[in-house]
């Protein structure tokens, strides 16, 4: 059975369920398709098949990445707020993923807002589809995002070292990067945790040096950080946690400051927010940028805080990825729809 005939049909709910060979061979793809879609080459390979978008959650990116995605593989998405759906009035994930799987070829999932639910949703879902369940992002990780990122951190540090994505395997590109992962003060609500969390865990798989920072009440959930502790260690990596920003983010390659909220407060958002008040001067500043590599890269997942995670000058700024980043969604987005439907 070719790399290929392994995902086709399989669930993408987490990175660490996928081997280092199919995330190369997804990210790989993404390269295909994004070459594609800049060269004008058409790439309808999911032709009149239809993928189920439910959203608990609010979405830009992830959202309008699936749904021009799979446009642009000849296909079509159904937008499906949670809310307005017989979700809302108690319809089982049982009969949710046995009926759009006779309707469709694909169910995608966001629930992300609290600790211990998205996740074990979606698998619930999953167990019963016989459609493959996608990700967009839950209480545990956001794999959709962070195979972007690591996309984007290939492309950058693969043209800096003179290195060719088609013969370089993202090992080689990005191992002994240092990214500081923090969290960062935010006043708009208590984010999830699953960015940081899926940021620990992918990146450590890859090589790279892996720098988590938050402030004590801010942890993340201790089973991510255990699989961030085992995966470093087979991948000859270090995963370490510190209680300061300066630290995670001196000698720096690549920084990904955001907010989370508090894991024992997230059925008490505001007490959450009120708590992330004593923590106003975690910000990602010009400042603070000099503490990492001179060349070193932001990145953020969007949308960012603006003057309170983040400021204008670091966003707008040189060192700043954000929209590469934002773009390859679109790409990693496609290349898991077109390998798994």
């Amino acid at each position: 059975m070719s790399l290929i005939d392994t995902l086709r049909g399989r669930d993408y709910i987490e990175t660490r369920d996928f081997s280092e060979p199919e995330l190369e061979l997804l990210l790989r793809t993404s390269d295909d398709l994004k070459s594609k879609f800049k060269a004008g080459v058409p790439h309808r390979y999911l032709a009149d098949k239809t993928i189920f978008l439910f959203f608990f959650d609010k979405s830009t990116r992830t959202r309008n990445s699936f749904e021009a995605g799979i446009t642009q593989l000849g296909g079509h998405a159904h937008f499906i707020d949670a809310d307005t759906s017989q979700i809302a009035h108690g319809e089982s994930p049982k009969d949710t993923g046995i009926i759009l799987s006779r309707y469709g070829h694909g169910i995608a999932i966001r629930h992300d807002l609290l600790p211990s639910e998205g996740n074990s949703y979606m698998r619930e879902v999953a167990h019963h589809a016989d459609r493959p369940v996608i990700n967009m992002q839950c209480d545990v990780d956001h794999p959709c995002q962070t195979l972007a990122d690591l996309m984007t951190i290939r492309e950058v540090y693969a043209e800096r070292r003179g290195l060719k994505l088609t013969k370089s395997s993202t090992r080689e590109v990005v191992k002994g990067l240092k990214i500081a992962v923090s969290w960062a003060y935010a006043p708009s609500y208590a984010k999830p945790m699953s960015v940081p969390q899926g940021l620990i865990m992918l990146m450590t798989r890859f090589g790279m040096q892996v720098t988590l920072a938050a402030p004590p009440e801010f942890k993340l959930m201790p089973d991510t950080l255990q699989a961030a502790q085992n995966f470093a260690a087979q991948s000859g990596a270090k995963f370490e946690i510190t209680n300061s920003m300066e630290e995670a983010f001196a000698d720096a390659d690549v920084v990904y400051p955001k907010s989370w909220g508090c894991i024992d407060l997230f059925k008490q958002p505001q007490e959450s927010l009120e708590l992330s008040k004593k923590y106003k001067d975690w910000i990602c500043d010009a400042q603070l940028m000099k503490a990492a590599k001179k060349e070193a890269i932001y990145m953020h997942c969007l949308p960012a805080d603006r003057s309170n995670e983040v400021t204008d000058e670091v966003i707008d700024g040189p060192q700043s990825v954000v929209y590469d980043e934002a773009e390859n969604r679109l790409h990693t987005c496609k290349a898991i729809m077109a390998l798994t439907m």
